[in-house]
């Protein structure tokens, strides 16, 4: 993998910029994940970084049950309702990534509404290998 920043403004989010990859021979599509249990139910209204760590952790079980984890993912974006929360909280990601090393590209994006009540962050990943 080819990492690709022509800039270090990116470097505090853990992402690259661009990354030049071989074709994958398997592509994993995660779909938006929020700070849901088992159940469905919504955990953690009101507090940015216990939601983006929750959110996180289901998008890793995920990964890993395709046989994946973030080193893999080619594509990260990140739905939240509360900017600067959302970059208060962002440690919350970036933890995860430094544990393994990795820095998909990533996109962030304050949204008006996300898909249940109180809910804050809403992450969708595209992995390969």
């Amino acid at each position: 993998m080819k990492r690709i920043n022509p800039t270090s403004w990116n470097a505090p989010f853990r992402h690259d910029q661009a990354q030049l990859r071989p074709a994958p021979k398997q592509l994993l599509t995660v779909a938006g994940q929020g700070s849901v249990g088992a159940d469905g139910a919504l955990l953690h209204a009101g507090d940015m970084t216990a939601q983006m760590a929750l959110t996180m952790a289901n998008v890793e079980a995920l990964l890993a049950a395709g046989g994946m984890d973030l080193r893999d993912v080619t594509r990260l974006v990140v739905h939240v309702t509360d900017m600067d929360a959302a970059v208060a909280s962002y440690a919350a990601i970036t933890e995860r990534l430094d544990a393994v090393g990795a820095t998909p590209p990533c996109t962030l994006v304050e949204v008006a509404r996300l898909a249940l009540p109180g809910m804050a962050v809403e992450i969708d990943a595209t992995a390969g290998r």
